[in-house]
């Protein structure tokens, strides 16, 4: 049986562009549209530790914490934060990110805010953000949920799926279809390279497109 750290190996070795079109291929849906890297040049793949954030108000004079849940994050996940895509607090900063960064965790994609983004970046984490804001969450957001399904623009992710992330974006793979969608983002890269070495050879656009499987390249022999 492949082993977890042999498939994110092999992730790793892709990019989100290849996953893309081998979830297209089998009708998933797994691109969390407007969550973009905060540090460049930075890959993630692991299982997604989820969490679910909801609106507070607490009464005046008494202080509310934004959530502790890190301490319970395994070693190679990726926090997966649903704070409804809000841009008026933060749910991630320099504190979490140096808690993750003891901890292993892989990193972190917040559906929402985040800030100390100077700090984050100096330490090396990855993160990946639809928003950088620098009002806190405490008093605003707390956590409402841990290991529970997320709807993040439409698109489900829940523990035990597989978080992606590169310059493109992060992309969620369902945990039952992860060996084959990489078999097939394998089969992407490879009928591409092929067909950049066909044209880099002379030959035009259309005919590598046609002889090499651009319309299927999923199908493509590894």
């Amino acid at each position: 049986m492949t082993t977890q750290h042999t498939l994110q190996t092999r992730l790793l070795a892709l990019d989100t562009a290849a996953i893309s079109d081998a979830l297209d291929s089998l009708y998933i849906a797994g691109g969390l549209a407007g969550i973009k890297p905060q540090a460049g040049g930075k890959k993630i793949a692991g299982p997604a530790f989820t969490v679910k954030y909801e609106s507070c108000t607490p009464e005046k004079n008494q202080f509310m914490n934004a959530g502790n849940y890190i301490d319970e994050v395994p070693a190679g996940a990726v926090i997966v934060v649903d704070n409804g895509g809000r841009t008026d607090c933060t749910s991630w900063g320099n504190i979490l990110t140096t808690k993750a960064l003891q901890k292993g965790i892989a990193g972190s994609v917040i559906y929402g805010s985040a800030r100390d983004i100077a700090d984050i970046r100096q330490m090396g984490y990855s993160l990946f953000s639809s928003n950088i804001y620098m009002v806190s969450g405490k008093n605003r957001a707390r956590v409402s949920a841990v290991q529970c399904a997320l709807d993040i623009g439409g698109v489900t992710v829940c523990p035990g799926d597989w978080v992606f992330g590169d310059d493109n974006g992060v992309l969620v793979i369902p945990g039952e279809h992860l060996e084959e969608v990489i078999r097939r983002a394998e089969n992407v890269e490879n009928t591409e390279r092929k067909i950049i070495g066909a044209i880099n050879g002379g030959t035009s656009l259309d005919v590598a497109r046609q002889q090499l499987g651009y319309h299927v390249p999923w199908e493509a022999k590894a």
